[in-house]
């Protein structure tokens, strides 16, 4: 068997599309994501998990109904299960998403900014 450190910044080398989460690595049931993103993203929620996000740089602000959340290089956030959330930063941010497999980026909400959720690299 080879070991093998898996380099962030590596991984998001491979790719210049935003808003599209490649998945790097499972543990049980859960995906290890990287993504980018700028801009705005659409009003959404995951009615059965929570969805945690770490950025690796950049700040992303994560807006509520009632609020908004900043998230800054080095810092992590939990959004619980079922609350209705919208990703935004202003310049590009990368972050790691961790979620259970099989999760949209969309929630339910589908559309064109939905991702695939099989996407490797």
């Amino acid at each position: 068997m080879i070991y093998r450190a898996i380099n962030f910044q590596q991984k998001l080398g491979l790719f210049a599309e935003q808003w599209a989460p490649k998945v790097i690595a499972e543990m049980n049931d859960y995906q290890f994501k990287v993504v980018k993103l700028k801009g705005d993203f659409i009003w959404h929620d995951h009615k059965d998990t929570d969805e945690t996000f770490i950025v690796i740089e950049g700040d992303l602000r994560i807006d509520f109904r009632d609020g908004a959340v900043n998230i800054a290089a080095g810092e992590m956030f939990v959004v619980p299960k079922g609350v209705e959330h919208k990703p935004y930063a202003e310049d590009e941010v990368k972050l790691l998403l961790i979620e259970p497999r099989g999760v949209l980026n969309t929630g339910h909400e589908g559309g064109d900014r939905t991702a695939e959720n099989d996407a490797w690299i």
